[in-house]
């Protein structure tokens, strides 16, 4: 008898517990992939793995080496990033500084608003660039391979519909 109340006033704590948890998590709240969140901001109607947005935007989708607001830009597969990553072009500071607004970078899941990304590379081509990590508050010491920039405005405009992204923000200073 003792053992059946104390199950039954472990499993009503339990309960509790977790419907308080279902409580404190604000309904807003999301996890967001870079892909989604980029095509949402971007309008950039492109499918599956973000190093494949490149091949993917050919024909499709004008791309170059030179960074334009609402453009995307695709990264290649490497240093711990098994499928690359896409971040979209807020803002240009000059021609060798960005601002990134971007999904699932510094905080799993977290969208950081108008973050900085540099320009290493020899060429000027933005075929390597160093991104903001929020964790030490600067640019990371990480150099990524980028293939370049998809820019939103498709041969058809009419197949590239513009979609407003509303997320939590993770915002790191800029």
């Amino acid at each position: 008898m003792v053992s059946g109340l104390r199950a039954l006033r472990g499993s009503i704590l339990f309960i509790c517990c977790f419907l308080g948890l279902l409580a404190t998590t604000p309904a807003q709240a999301q996890y967001w992939q870079c892909v989604t969140f980029a095509r949402a901001a971007s309008g950039i109607e492109l499918y599956g793995n973000a190093y494949t947005w490149w091949g993917q935007a050919d024909g499709v989708y004008e791309r170059g080496h030179t960074p334009r607001p609402g453009s995307v830009m695709v990264m290649k597969p490497g240093h711990g990033m098994r499928v690359g990553h896409v971040a979209m072009v807020s803002e240009i500071v000059d021609a060798r500084t960005v601002k990134l607004t971007h999904a699932n970078w510094s905080v799993r899941g977290g969208v950081e608003h108008d973050v900085l990304a540099v320009d290493v590379s020899d060429e000027g081509d933005w075929s390597k660039v160093r991104v903001w990590w929020a964790p030490i508050h600067d640019l990371g010491s990480t150099t990524y391979d980028a293939y370049g920039f998809i820019y939103p405005n498709a041969p058809s405009s009419a197949e590239a519909p513009a979609v407003t992204a509303k997320a939590d923000s993770a915002n790191a200073p800029a």
